[in-house]
């Protein structure tokens, strides 16, 4: 019986190896080896820290098959970058998951291809699950998955694959240092972004701020609730702080409503708009409590 198991179970990983494996490519980009996941028949996904150039990029489709590609965009906060293939590969597909109901203990693929263009994979279980994560480049990931397995050379941009062969994410190394799965939300919102503008607009006030307490009699005046907020040290020319009128000296304590305790709250708050959004600021200027309008805008 078990004998049988063993038997079922490994079929279905070469089958499954073998599938999603069509879907997976070799990037050379002169720095590190790495794969990259079509997300189109002309394009395909791939991580940001194993390119170097954004042209003289080849994609190994198979043994004895490549085609010269360029980057259309890169996200580095997320690790993410989008490449054009010069030949459309015909029948190019992948077939995304759901990466919203994993659970810890699953098992799981890791796949990849080498430089000679081999299918290659490696095995484990999900040993870690959060919600949304922020990376240390200031990128939102929509989930944080951690997998329990061997992340060989050359797997970074490969996807992590579940029991129904459906791509949950691509893995990198880019981004924690026992490497992590991008989910397949942050990969398809990222790689729109990306192959429509070039790169991911992030909406910014252009403010230089440092935190302060705010006395107290001033928290009873105002009836503040928080204990800190923003002293502006530098408002940037022509950005959209200085054109909504915020000024130097002026605190900040909420932004849309959102109370403020340190600049990290500031990007939590910013990350909930976009470019041409009108946000609604609360002030302390003066020893009085005003509120401004400021129209985001795309940071240079």
């Amino acid at each position: 019986m078990a004998e049988n198991i063993w038997a079922t179970l490994s079929n279905q990983l070469a089958e499954t190896t073998a599938t999603v494996g069509r879907s997976v490519v070799a990037v050379h980009g002169r720095r590190h080896p790495s794969s990259g996941i079509f997300w189109s028949g002309d394009s395909v996904v791939t991580t940001n820290h194993t390119l170097r150039r954004d042209d003289d990029i080849s994609i190994v489709i198979g043994p004895g098959n490549s085609t010269p590609a360029r980057i259309v965009g890169r996200d580095p906060s997320t690790d993410l970058a989008v490449l054009r293939l010069q030949q459309p590969v015909q029948g190019a597909s992948t077939r995304w998951g759901d990466a919203s109901n994993l659970r810890v203990g699953e098992l799981v693929l890791a796949l990849g291809r080498t430089w000679r263009g081999n299918v290659v994979a490696s095995s484990g279980i999900l040993s870690g699950l959060m919600s949304a994560w922020r990376t240390w480049h200031g990128g939102e990931l929509d989930h944080f998955i951690r997998p329990d397995l061997t992340m060989y050379p050359g797997f970074s941009g490969g996807p992590l694959v579940n029991a129904q062969g459906e791509v949950l994410g691509m893995n990198t190394t880019g981004l924690h240092r026992s490497g992590i799965t991008i989910p397949a939300a942050t990969v398809a919102r990222v790689a729109v972004e990306l192959l429509e503008k070039g790169r991911i607009e992030r909406p910014y006030l252009g403010l230089a701020m440092q935190a302060v307490a705010l006395p107290e009699s001033l928290r009873t005046k105002l009836n503040l609730m928080s204990s800190e907020g923003l002293l502006v040290v530098h408002v940037e020319p022509g950005s959209p702080a200085e054109k909504g009128g915020v000024l130097l000296g002026d605190v900040l304590i909420e932004i849309g409503g959102r109370a403020l305790a340190d600049i990290d709250g500031v990007q939590e708050a910013l990350r909930s708009h976009k470019s041409g959004d009108s946000v609604e600021i609360g002030l302390v200027r003066g020893g009085a409590l005003i509120k401004v309008n400021v129209t985001l805008a795309a940071r240079p």
